[in-house]
């Protein structure tokens, strides 16, 4: 059963400091004022929740910063961007081309790109619609929101390129983004995407989850920031399982928030070895993954 997820709480103020001149009552042995009990459990909770935050941001300072093999690409990529601002939101968007030039089948690449990124008047209507479900007395204290997108790409035997998008969602009243993902991968050789069956034996969805689950597992025994996490359901699992990234070594899976994990934790992903996708993992020549093993 899947766990009933926690969310980030709020963070209180402390109210105040006592009055200096206020006379406090003496406490008798064995008796404890309930107010120090409260002030102590606000005191905690204010802890916990700053501790969470700065987990959540150091995750993504660490998503940002992670390494790929863009400069190793730049003969294949074109990179792009595309920015916009308005009164209601920010749009900031980074993306990949593949240069044409090389290779005219890498039309089919951009294409896609264009029609599934570049969409802005869809997320414009998003956003909007948004807003039109606050009231208006709420609506005058927000702040503009932001779609961010970036990416890392990665190339698998100069056969395959493996992009993760990554997309920051800062909403009005947020004390964080969120975060959501897109996992793209494309055959340099074929001009073709490849899904989930393509690389794993089909139906090997269910083996494949408890591999998953794990090594969730193992990460959450070794302390990390795992700590609160849980399995992901077969429901889930099937919802995200062509959203993965693959090089040379591993395997990415990523999930977005409270998938795999609470949201104060910051983790979104799950990397597995080869070497444990063996008993799934489709043997023919087209699979990328297949040679380096």
């Amino acid at each position: 059963m899947k766990k009933i997820i926690v969310g980030v709480t709020s963070i209180f103020l402390l109210l105040g400091c006592k009055n200096d001149s206020q006379k406090e009552t003496p406490i008798e042995d064995g008796e404890i004022k309930t107010s120090q009990v409260i002030d102590s459990i606000e005191v905690t909770q204010n802890e916990k929740d700053i501790q969470q935050l700065e987990n959540i941001e150091f995750k993504r300072k660490e998503l940002i910063k992670k390494p790929d093999e863009k400069q190793q690409l730049e003969k294949l990529l074109v990179d792009k961007d595309f920015y916009k601002e308005s009164d209601f939101y920010v749009l900031d968007f980074q993306y990949p081309y593949l240069n044409e030039n090389l290779k005219p089948t890498y039309v089919n690449f951009n294409e896609y790109i264009s029609k599934k990124y570049l969409n802005v008047k869809e997320v414009e209507a998003q956003i909007l619609e948004d807003k039109e479900l606050l009231c208006d007395t709420l609506r005058i204290h927000q702040t503009r929101e932001k779609r961010i997108v970036n990416y890392k790409i990665y190339n698998v035997n100069e056969q395959l390129v493996s992009v993760l998008f990554y997309k920051e969602n800062y909403y009005s009243g947020a004390m964080h983004p969120s975060f959501t993902f897109d996992c793209l991968n494309f055959d340099l050789e074929r001009g073709v995407f490849m899904k989930y069956e393509d690389f794993f034996n089909e139906g090997s969805e269910e083996e494949l989850r408890k591999i998953v689950n794990e090594t969730i597992f193992e990460k959450v025994k070794t302390g990390e920031l795992f700590y609160d996490c849980w399995e992901v359901t077969q429901d889930d699992f099937f919802k995200y399982k062509n959203n993965f990234v693959v090089d040379d070594h591993s395997v990415e899976f990523y999930f977005e928030d409270c998938v795999i994990c609470p949201a104060y934790t910051g983790e979104y992903s799950i990397v597995v070895p080869l070497e444990k996708l063996l008993p799934v993992l489709r043997r023919y020549n087209l699979n990328p993954l297949k040679a380096s093993l």
